[in-house]
């Protein structure tokens, strides 16, 4: 199916953030993650459905002061 990450475009065969964040490579990540503007907790991620056109948001931690 197709998704929007971080605004890109991608195809995707996962059917759950968790899922997609592995197919995306991102599986060990620390990240926070949003599904169409809404955030979407780690112990979320494997029971948060993807469907067609979700917009799912990918934001890693920064450092630095």
């Amino acid at each position: 199916m197709r998704i929007e990450v971080n605004g890109e475009a991608h195809e995707v065969t996962s059917t759950t953030v968790a899922a997609a964040l592995t197919e995306l490579g991102l599986a060990d990540a620390r990240v926070a993650t949003a599904l169409n503007g809404t955030f979407v907790p780690k112990a979320a991620r494997d029971d948060t459905r993807l469907a067609p056109g979700d917009r799912l948001e990918v934001l890693a931690p920064m450092q630095g002061g």
